[in-house]
């Protein structure tokens, strides 16, 4: 492991029942590495994650892949759904019959969470081809041969300030959390949230938007019309579909109607980890609010301009900018 990675135990005020402790992992082995003018950032992670480092590094990738990367809660679902129908010709029976966590699987869920005992890097393998793949990890601890056999990716960015409180409610009610708003807001900050740096993580992905195989979209593109996006996600897939027939997918991957859709607004998991992680009884959707500028309703002026700064500092000597 040692080769591969440093991996250093860190102290923490954000530890809660889904997670109990953190570490941060440094990749050393930069064979295949994609971004030569960009090495890695530590990366924190839950501490189980470093008996799976190795496993997802080697972790073998097909050219039929499909793969669904993202910050948490950057539209993720949203966009798993999209790109499943997308890739299995507007299969709506399977998309309602079938969960979408069974469809398009999240890869190191199992080798992060404490309380999940199963290795669902494994079960990822295991899919039936051509798999779909979710994973909220950063480039660096990916696995490497995403960047040998070129399998799609799709990456979501999405603006910061309503990141950070979309993933409070999630840190809270599905991870158990029970520390101060303060300290979230503060720890995403710092860069000491589970699977920050959260900029770089955009732009490591921003870098290399050109590369065929990676489609870059923002969480605010999709929310502003996502309809005249289809097209191009489609063209990307190598699909064509009628102009009826990308205004019915339309409807489907509506906020609403995802809302309301089982297989997608995980109703059954949302029960389960809360139940873990002793929040059970109490209300929360996964599928919450999904409105773009919210922050300005939950964020005081003062953490507002804390994220503004940050941003800024973040986003030097960049060409990329938040879609907001």
């Amino acid at each position: 492991m040692s080769s591969t990675f440093t991996i250093t135990d860190i102290e923490t005020d954000l530890s809660c029942p889904g997670a109990g402790s953190f570490v941060q992992i440094q990749l050393n082995d930069l064979t295949d590495y994609p971004l030569a003018n960009s090495p890695p950032a530590p990366a924190l992670v839950p501490a189980k994650f470093r008996n799976y480092a190795e496993q997802v590094r080697d972790f073998q990738v097909y050219k039929d892949d499909v793969w669904i990367v993202t910050y948490p809660k950057c539209g993720t679902t949203w966009t798993q759904e999209m790109v499943w129908l997308i890739d299995h010709d507007l299969d709506y029976e399977t998309a309602r019959d079938v969960n979408l966590n069974t469809r398009s699987v999240f890869l190191e869920i199992g080798a992060i969470a404490d309380k999940i005992p199963v290795d669902t890097v494994r079960v990822a393998a295991n899919l039936k081809r051509p798999r779909h793949i979710k994973s909220h990890l950063p480039v660096a601890l990916l696995p490497r041969q995403l960047w040998t056999v070129r399998p799609k990716i799709v990456y979501v960015a999405r603006n910061p300030k309503d990141v950070a409180v979309s993933y409070l409610h999630h840190y809270q009610m599905i991870m158990g959390y029970r520390g101060t708003r303060e300290a979230f807001l503060d720890g995403l900050l710092e860069d000491r949230v589970m699977f920050c740096p959260q900029v770089k993580h955009a732009l490591d992905f921003w870098a290399l938007k050109m590369e065929p195989n990676v489609l870059f979209l923002t969480y605010e593109s999709m929310k502003r019309d996502l309809r005249s996006l289809l097209p191009k996600v489609c063209d990307f897939f190598g699909k064509s579909y009628t102009d009826s027939q990308l205004d019915e997918l339309a409807v489907h991957l509506s906020f609403d109607q995802m809302k309301k859709n089982p297989s997608t607004n995980n109703d059954q998991m949302v029960r389960s980890a809360m139940k873990m992680n002793g929040r059970e009884g109490e209300q929360f959707e996964f599928m919450r609010k999904g409105i773009v500028g919210d922050f300005r309703n939950e964020l005081s002026p003062e953490y507002i301009e804390k994220f503004d700064k940050f941003i800024e500092q973040q986003l030097a000597g960049s060409d990329f900018k938040y879609d907001l």
